[in-house]
């Protein structure tokens, strides 16, 4: 099964995560099929803090992939954020 879920880079005490599609016997930070975009929790700056390809995330949930629920929340703020600019 396919999933699109956050991936962990990163050093300790400063997290930066990839969201990727992959299948679901790889492990979290193993090998992916495609890169959707990256969130820096810890990142000063407001504008670089999210970013996500929408148009691979709708392409890849045609194909059936399932999406993590921490991902889902991740997207819902992102198209937020995309509708009050």
């Amino acid at each position: 099964m396919v999933r699109i879920r956050l991936a962990l880079y990163g050093t300790k005490k400063r997290p930066f995560y990839k969201m990727v599609v992959a299948d679901s016997r790889f492990s979290r930070d193993g090998r992916f099929i495609e890169k959707l975009g990256h969130f820096n929790p810890v990142s000063k700056c407001q504008n670089s803090t999210l970013k996500l390809n929408l148009n691979r995330i709708e392409y890849w949930q045609g194909k059936g992939a399932q999406i993590s629920k921490r991902s889902q929340k991740l997207i819902k703020l992102f198209n937020k954020k995309e509708d009050t600019v």
